[in-house]
């Protein structure tokens, strides 16, 4: 929604807001950007002139149980979702979206700084905050458009999938495993827009998908654009090769046995090498760069905050946020931990914010999720949406991590969390936060506490 906020002012329209749960980065971002917004939900929030009324997708955002909402469904204004708002910005632009279970904010943000690096002057839509960008939203004066393509419905009256209101022309599709289960109950169910979305690209279109990911690689079929496929290995067309690991890692862009550059990155994770070679295969291939253009877009590119967000620079102690809203997210975040910090021990806070980590039918995800960890601390499930679903209890989420044979705790009460962390903390140690919401605050005082317990 605040990127949305940032197209629409940038063509000239005023923008108020509201929302409940404010909370950093976005709510920096909206006060430094100066769009001002109320915290809470009433009917006086709706300027008497409005033209229009955006509302997004939350389970708070009905006309039943909110005044707000209520009130713009009965003022005989226009109430649109977001999605619908981009469809009509995207019209006319060669788009690329990028699209997938996990991986599609490090993509989208990784063309739009590549191409703005090269000064292509792209748009861009993108859904997370990216260090380095003076905002996640621009609507530039090149022929690009490049969009974070979620499948999640566009709002609580229109199923479809955002991503397929997007006038989709290129797709970068990272991975296709099954998500939001309170949504999608089945993996046929979250397939589905997918397919909606490949079999819409045009003729002249183009498909850069992963076929390390299996289920992404068989939605590539009977298509009418061109396909490219890209892995880590020579498995696939586009890969890596020659990988040197560190805090710079380096590798070799390959096309097929072609070598077409070396490229480096301080992103950490082999996820994170193979979003690059994704996103190299698109901008190649649609001879949007050049190798040097992406070379040097890719060396500059300082990362999508929270997704393994370097949160602890002055401490002897890494302190690196995760965005843990699915398995596969958390499992990369872990496994690039472990990649380059492999001779620390790995604690790991971890907070089931998502209803996919909190739904009963989803609890086999814990068998094997903290793999790798030496210590794992449980902070309380989110609340919000608890009685739509069949919800896990904060001591069912323990009990089935504990019976992994992990040393786990539950943790509420976020300074007695410190506390405990506090008293294990050693100074060979990495610390993990595996979130998609606030952690009760932690995010925050965790790096402060390592940097103060053990300073640089």
């Amino acid at each position: 929604m605040s990127a949305t906020a940032l197209l629409l002012r940038q063509i000239g329209v005023r923008i108020t807001g509201s929302d409940e749960g404010f909370y950093p980065p976005v709510s920096d971002y909206l006060r430094n950007e100066k769009i001002p917004f109320a915290a809470g939900y009433r009917k006086e929030n709706i300027p008497d002139d409005a033209d229009v009324i955006v509302i997004g997708k939350n389970a708070k955002l009905v006309p039943e149980s909110n005044e707000e909402v209520r009130a713009a469904m009965d003022s005989g204004k226009p109430v649109r979702s977001f999605a619908d708002l981009l469809h009509d910005m995207t019209v006319n632009s060669e788009t690329i979206v990028a699209a997938g279970s996990y991986g599609k904010s490090t993509c989208t943000a990784l063309l739009a700084w590549c191409l703005r690096v090269a000064n292509k002057d792209p748009s861009y839509f993108i859904g997370e905050i990216t260090n380095g960008f003076e905002r996640h939203a621009h609507r530039g004066a090149g022929p690009t458009f490049v969009l974070e393509g979620d499948e999640y419905p566009a709002s609580n009256w229109d199923n479809r999938s955002k991503f397929l209101l997007y006038n989709a022309k290129n797709v970068l599709l990272t991975s296709a495993t099954h998500d939001h289960i309170n949504v999608f109950p089945t993996h046929a169910d979250y397939l589905g827009p997918y397919q909606s979305l490949l079999g819409s690209l045009p003729s002249d279109g183009l498909l850069v998908v992963s076929s390390s990911e299996p289920h992404a690689r068989a939605l590539a079929e009977n298509l009418a654009c061109a396909i490219v496929f890209y892995a880590l290995d020579d498995k696939a067309h586009w890969h890596a090769a020659n990988i040197a690991r560190g805090a710079e890692t380096g590798f070799d862009l390959m096309r097929g046995s072609e070598k077409i550059i070396r490229l480096s990155t301080r992103m950490l994770g082999n996820h994170n090498i193979e979003n690059i070679v994704g996103v190299g295969a698109m901008l190649l291939e649609k001879k949007l760069l050049s190798p040097e253009e992406l070379n040097a877009g890719i060396s500059t590119f300082q990362g999508v905050k929270r997704r393994m967000e370097w949160l602890s620079p002055q401490s002897k102690v890494p302190v690196y946020e995760g965005f843990g809203s699915s398995y596969e997210k958390a499992r990369s975040a872990i496994d690039a931990t472990k990649l380059h910090f492999s001779d620390r021990r790995l604690i790991i806070v971890f907070e089931p914010h998502t209803f996919t980590w909190r739904n009963r039918a989803a609890i086999s995800a814990y068998d094997d999720a903290f793999a790798g960890a030496s210590k794992i601390f449980i902070y309380e499930p989110a609340s919000q949406g608890a009685g739509s679903h069949a919800q896990l209890t904060q001591d069912e989420i323990v009990a089935r991590v504990r019976a992994a044979n992990h040393d786990v705790e539950a943790i509420n009460d976020p300074d007695e969390a410190l506390e405990r962390l506090s008293g294990i903390l050693r100074p060979d140690d990495v610390v993990l936060l595996l979130t998609s919401g606030e952690l009760g605050g932690l995010i925050r005082t965790i790096p402060q506490l390592v940097e103060t317990k053990y300073p640089r």
